[in-house]
């Protein structure tokens, strides 16, 4: 389930956005609502925790900047790891998100025209890959959300740079690689890298992907 400011349930706790959690500063607040989140996914059944986001907003034109903590990334790694701490401190997984580059779309445009963001390498590994290596290494969480964005005429999602020789080889991460929503479908459909459905799914799973999500039947 989500979790991105309280678990995403009707029985359970609202929080404030995280934009609003950001400006805070207050770790200690972060892993009490991580806490929280991930006692109630638990008590409610749920197995995995969508939650911390931990993209760097840079781009005020993009419409989920209100899901972001901030466009500084020491201060997004800094409530990234206490929010993964609080959830898994209940039994849960905690799921990162978005893997990576996903929060500046080309002229800040969302839905089907998401691609192509401008980073530079430098922006990419100093800024937007920072707080995922932070948080994997100091919180070791048991998953991450492969986004649906682009980098460099790449899929990410279908990339093995990014969720293999990345993620695994240099961060270290043990857990599993979920999707984001239609991501797998969007290799075909979105980035036309793929002939068809079976020839996305063979290049997400060389990748490194492990689980499929969509809010489509299968």
């Amino acid at each position: 389930n989500e979790g991105i400011h309280g678990l995403n349930h009707t029985n359970a706790t609202p929080l404030p956005a995280p934009i609003a959690i950001g400006s805070t500063w207050n770790r200690d607040l972060v892993l009490e609502a991580g806490r929280i989140a991930g006692h109630e996914a638990r008590l409610l059944g749920y197995h995995s925790v969508y939650a911390p986001i931990l993209d760097v907003a840079r781009d005020q034109r993009w419409g989920r900047v209100v899901e972001c903590y901030g466009e500084d990334p020491f201060l997004v790694s800094e409530l990234g790891v206490r929010m993964v701490e609080g959830i898994q401190s209940q039994g849960v997984a905690s799921c990162l998100k978005h893997y990576v580059a996903y929060g500046v779309p080309k002229g800040g445009r969302d839905a089907d025209c998401r691609t192509d963001p401008h980073i530079t390498p430098r922006e990419l590994h100093e800024i937007f890959l920072y707080p995922f290596r932070r948080v994997i290494e100091e919180a070791h969480p048991m998953e991450v959300m492969a986004s649906y964005n682009d980098w460099n005429g790449e899929p990410v999602i279908a990339s093995r740079y990014f969720l293999t020789e990345l993620l695994r080889k240099e961060f270290g991460f043990d857990g599993y690689v979920v999707s984001d929503s239609e991501a797998v479908e969007f290799v075909q459909t979105k980035h036309q890298v793929a002939a068809d459905y079976d020839e996305a799914v063979r290049q997400v799973i060389e990748a490194g992907l492990n689980v499929r999500t969509n809010f489509t039947m299968p």
